[in-house]
Order: structure tokens, then C-alpha cells, then sequence
């Protein structure tokens, strides 16, 4: 079996697969202050509790944007799992041609994504990412990684408001009722939510127009791409663990 993580700034997605079949899903918490031992004992125990053996974890494959923390889940894998993982640097095997004026700046996640968007989905596509930052990725017809666009995300853009500005209350993030708030809290609501949503259709319709593509399949993961998609009809397939299939293709191309 191949275990697959995707280390963000906010969580630590993992999932285990047997062939292709993604046999279980986890998410953690990124913490700088939890040490190897700490994560290991925490996978072990989710393991445990899923009747499953991390002995028959066969590979392991990790993308990150939080350089801060590898070394602690690198130490954590060899130490639990008995295994070097394999990580999503430049010069791995993808499969696709990345058309980006400097590859290394392109953070792993993204690339996992372009493979998991071109492979399970084909192209001309468009991939939509809503984590911490939203980020867009465009692939052509012939596989290649065009570019896209990085945004603040949802909870980011949220944190960010309250924070700088004194006044205004922490509040819950979800899709008020209607677009015209009626306090303070639904004012902040609709301007968060409904903003990204103007956001992610705005760009997706420039994207397609750029492409000359309008068939361009959209595809959106993350943990808040829920929230978003219920109010466009420009996302045509939501997939919330494409990263970690991308992952796992990556990782059968390099073994």
C-alpha cells in the first residue's frame, strides 16, 4: 500500500491507497510544536483504530508548502514506518510539461494537483485548490501546466480583516442568507463569501477566454471549495482528495 501526504500550512492531508483505491482518508493539524514521536503516535493510533497495519504501507510520498516542519515528518516516517519517503522536489517525474518560467517556484501541491487534473480528467482543464490560499492552475490539451493564480483563501482573507481592523468581530464563515447583510456579522459574511465567489467566476471565465477553451473542464478541491462551488455553476467536478491521487500517480511514475 502507498501512503500519501500533503503537508499544508493549516492541515496535513493524508490518505492510504492500495492500487488506486483510496482505502482511508485522515486529516491533522499542521503544529511546528509537535515533535516526530508525537505524530507518529497519533498515526499509529489512527491506524489502530481503522483495524489497519502500518507495516503493510509499502511507499510513502509527501508534498509540502511548510518547509518548517519536514524534517520533523521525514524523522517521524523513517522512525514509524521504516521507510525514506519519497518527496515532490524539482527534476521528479510527472508526466506533464511544466510551462512555468521557473519550475522550482512551484510549490508541490500544485504540481500534484496538475498531474491528478490532466490523468483523471484530461484537457484542457482548470484546477482549483481553496486552502489556505486559493490557487488556480490551468492545464492545456496536450499537458501542459500553463500558469494560473494565487489568491488569499477564504479563512485567510477572514483572519486577516478581523485582525486589521479593530472593530470588526470574529465571525463564523458561512454563506449568509442573502447578499445584502442586515449587521455587522452577515455584512462580513457576504463580503468574504460571496466576494471569493465573484472572485473564482471572474477568473474562471478569463482563464477559459485566454485558453480559447470554453469547454475547459473546472475542477475544485480543498477544504473550502464546498462553500464556493454551491454558488457557481462554473465548477464542474469537485474532488476533495486530488491532491493526494496526484501523489500517488507521481509516485507510481518514480518507483
Amino acid at each position: 500500500m502507498i501512503f500519501t501526504m500533503d503537508i499544508g500550512n493549516t492541515n496535513i492531508k493524508t490518505a492510504l491507497f492500495e492500487g488506486d483505491k483510496m482505502v482511508q482518508y485522515w486529516r491533522l493539524t499542521t503544529n511546528k510544536m509537535m515533535s516526530s514521536d508525537e505524530y507518529g503516535i497519533l498515526l499509529a493510533n489512527l491506524f489502530r483504530h481503522n483495524n489497519l497495519d502500518m507495516k503493510a504501507v509499502d511507499g510513502i510520498i509527501m508534498s509540502s508548502v511548510a518547509p518548517s516542519i519536514n524534517f520533523t515528518i521525514e524523522h517521524m516516517v523513517q522512525n514509524y514506518f521504516g521507510i525514506q519517503p519519497m518527496m515532490v522536489v524539482p527534476g521528479i517525474r510527472t508526466g506533464i510539461n511544466l510551462k512555468y518560467d521557473n519550475p522550482r517556484e512551484l510549490g508541490s501541491d500544485r504540481i500534484a494537483n496538475a498531474v491528478a487534473a490532466w490523468e483523471l480528467y484530461g484537457g484542457p482543464c482548470i484546477f482549483i485548490d481553496f486552502g489556505t490560499a486559493t490557487t488556480f492552475g490551468v492545464m492545456s490539451a496536450k499537458g501542459e501546466f500553463l500558469g494560473g493564480a494565487i489568491c488569499p483563501g477564504l479563512k485567510l482573507a477572514s483572519e486577516a480583516l478581523v485582525d486589521r481592523a479593530a472593530k470588526l468581530p470574529n465571525f463564523e464563515l458561512v454563506k449568509p442568507e442573502s447578499a445584502i447583510g442586515r449587521n455587522t456579522i452577515t455584512n462580513l459574511q457576504s463580503g468574504i463569501v460571496y466576494g471569493h465567489v465573484g472572485l473564482v467566476t471572474y477568473l474562471i471565465q478569463k482563464m477559459k477566454q485566454e485558453l480559447n477553451a470554453p469547454e475547459a473542464k473546472v475542477i475544485a478541491t480543498g477544504g473550502l471549495a464546498l462553500l464556493v462551488a454551491g454558488e457557481t455553476d462554473m465548477i464542474d467536478v469537485l474532488d476533495g482528495t486530488l491532491t493526494l491521487k496526484g501523489l500517488r500517480l507521481i509516485y507510481e511514475k518514480n518507483v
